[in-house]
C-alpha cells in the first residue's frame, strides 16, 4: 500500500497537481506491480520563504538515508 507525500513550493494549480497525482500513480503502479486502489498520493505546499526551514532540514538532510535522490541544492550553495 504505497503512500507516496510529495513536498513542493506553492503556486501550482489544481488542475497540474491533479495530473502530478496520476502521473505518480502510474508509475507506482508500473513500477510495484499494485493496483491504482492500493496507491494514495499527498501534496504539500510550502511558500519559499520556509522551504530550508521546514522541508530541506527535517526531511532531507536530516533523513538522508532514506533519501534515492538528493537535490543539487543545500544550505551552503
Amino acid at each position: 500500500m504505497p503512500h507516496v507525500i510529495l513536498k513542493m513550493l506553492e503556486g501550482r494549480s489544481e488542475e497540474q497537481k491533479q495530473a502530478l497525482a496520476e502521473a505518480l500513480t502510474r508509475a507506482v503502479t508500473t513500477t510495484l506491480g499494485c493496483g491504482e486502489d492500493l496507491v494514495s498520493i499527498g501534496i504539500e505546499d510550502f511558500k519559499d520563504a520556509e522551504w530550508m526551514a521546514k522541508v530541506y532540514g527535517s526531511d532531507i538532510r536530516e533523513r538522508s538515508d532514506t533519501i534515492y535522490r538528493m537535490p543539487g541544492y543545500g544550505p551552503e550553495d
